[in-house]
């Protein structure tokens, strides 16, 4: 490889690595060009471009482009899966996790993702991860869940004062219906004074005829003593 071509392959990986957010990194030893061609298909679908890199010259690229966390996984034959913003990393994971099941052959180094290097092992679990749109979901209803339950804490003792003013109305208007019964027994103790009267004044008649009585027994008294007085008068005489 000429030199100038050499500078212009490490000028075109510098651009990458700087363009990419995640990169994924295998050893493809043992792949052959259709496998390495089927998954080069499968990682453009998660928007990851597959390449088979030379390490020498991808180590000066990592360098210009301050990736070090790149330089401890380029040992041996090595290719990339450049990751850009609008890709899905769980997606390209899980298409060379799936490559390396498949084959028995390709082996996972591991990668680096915003600058952070990424195990052999984490990349396994990135890949055991749901679709960037389930993600995205469940993060979703994460944050909406905890708003509706304090929606329904602020509501409630809104339902609640409502109920209590209706229950006061429905109090008050019963009370309202129930309020002519108190005059109707006022007016009852004046029917029994009323009942009550005519005996009083029956028990206070026969008091006021006995004077009555006694002028008649005087009168009665008076001719029976004149009488005994002309008789004895005659006797005398």
């Amino acid at each position: 490889m000429k030199r100038e071509h050499k500078e212009q392959v490490v000028d075109e990986l510098t651009q990458r690595l700087q363009a990419a957010e995640t990169l994924l990194v295998a050893d493809y030893r043992g792949l052959t060009m259709p496998q390495i061609d089927a998954l080069r298909t499968r990682l453009l679908a998660s928007g990851a471009r597959f390449t088979v890199v030379k390490n020498t010259l991808t180590r000066r690229a990592a360098e210009a482009a301050g990736a070090d966390a790149l330089l401890a996984l380029l040992d041996g034959p090595s290719a990339i899966a450049f990751l850009e913003a609008e890709g899905d990393m769980v997606a390209a994971a899980k298409a060379l996790a799936d490559a390396a099941r498949e084959t028995n052959v390709l082996e996972i180094r591991g990668g680096v993702m915003q600058g952070r290097a990424l195990s052999a092992d984490e990349v396994e679990t990135l890949a055991s991860l749901p679709p960037a749109d389930v993600l995205r979901g469940q993060v979703l209803g994460a944050i909406v869940a905890p708003l509706t339950a304090l929606a329904g804490l602020l509501d409630a003792p809104l339902q609640n004062l409502v109920g209590l003013i209706d229950a006061r109305i429905e109090q008050l208007g019963g009370e309202e219906e129930a309020a002519p019964e108190p005059e109707a027994e006022a007016e009852a103790p004046e029917a029994e004074t009323a009942a009550e009267t005519p005996e009083a004044e029956a028990d206070a008649a026969p008091a006021e005829e006995e004077p009555v009585a006694e002028e008649e027994s005087a009168e009665d008294t008076t001719p029976a003593d004149a009488t005994a007085s002309a008789a004895e008068e005659e006797e005398e005489s």
